[in-house]
């Protein structure tokens, strides 16, 4: 099945709002009128609005970096998918691996985010990967194995077109480090094994794994020709218009 690629640009905790103003105008201008692959721009919550009204006349979609699994409520400095989906945000990161380091997420509670993500029509972008020390332990296709099942748990098949994945071996992200062409196809193929145990064979081929390890210009092509990479979730090279774009560029020539 043929699967549309996708590039998502995860601008974590950086640019003002004028700033990604600026950065989504420039990206705007080279890609935001072709829709031979998907381009998502992901910036922090305080540049949504503005970001919002740059991309209202082009084909870049809007995605936000995370949000909380309940509707509202007595939760200082969260933000839900109803405020998410106010701004026409389209995307969400959830379960990205520094939220999962450095704010204790697990795979039960991003589980819960993904549900009341669904729930309000925003699409997933769930992030899953091993760490270095898991890699070297041999037990690389078990952690992502157990990520997808618990992550995924109670997700119902009719909203499997909302669901993207992302595999951001954890070793590689921010450390110029980036698995092979071929590292990457086997975890993706992994991936969507198990998608396609739980799933069904025909509902796993239309779900689309992104690549989230320090994915740049120079290894883009490579890794988008991989038969089950469609697509990448990419972080520093995001900041750069011309960085994000070239990866666009070989995403549009791998399809």
């Amino acid at each position: 099945m043929s699967r549309k690629h996708l590039i998502a640009g995860n601008w974590k905790m950086n640019l003002t709002p004028d700033d990604s103003a600026s950065l989504v105008e420039e990206v705007n201008a080279v890609v935001g009128k072709q829709n031979a692959v998907q381009v998502c721009v992901c910036p922090p919550f305080t540049s949504l609005p503005l970001v919002s009204e740059k991309v209202e006349q082009s084909e870049v979609l809007l995605g936000a970096q995370n949000m909380h699994d309940q509707p509202s409520g007595a939760y200082t400095g969260e933000v839900s998918a109803e405020m998410l989906r106010s701004l026409y945000v389209s995307h969400v990161i959830l379960g990205h691996s520094e939220r999962r380091q450095y704010f204790g997420e697990t795979n039960v509670s991003i589980n819960a985010k993904i549900l009341a993500a669904i729930q309000a029509s925003l699409k997933p972008i769930y992030c899953i990967g091993e760490t270095l020390e898991e890699r070297d332990a041999g037990k690389t296709m078990e952690i992502l194995s157990s990520q997808v099942r618990e992550g995924l748990q109670s997700y119902p098949s009719r909203a499997l077109d909302l669901l993207v994945i992302a595999y951001e071996p954890v070793w590689a992200i921010g450390t110029g480090k980036t698995a092979t062409d071929e590292m990457a196809q086997e975890a993706h193929a992994e991936i969507r094994g198990v998608l396609s145990e739980m799933f069904g064979e025909a509902a796993s081929s239309s779900i689309r794994i992104l690549y989230g390890g320090s994915m740049k210009p120079e290894n883009a092509a490579g890794l988008l020709a991989q038969p089950d990479v469609d697509g990448g979730l990419i972080g520093g090279a995001s900041l750069s218009a011309k960085s994000f774009c070239d990866i666009v560029e070989a995403a549009i020539s791998a399809s």
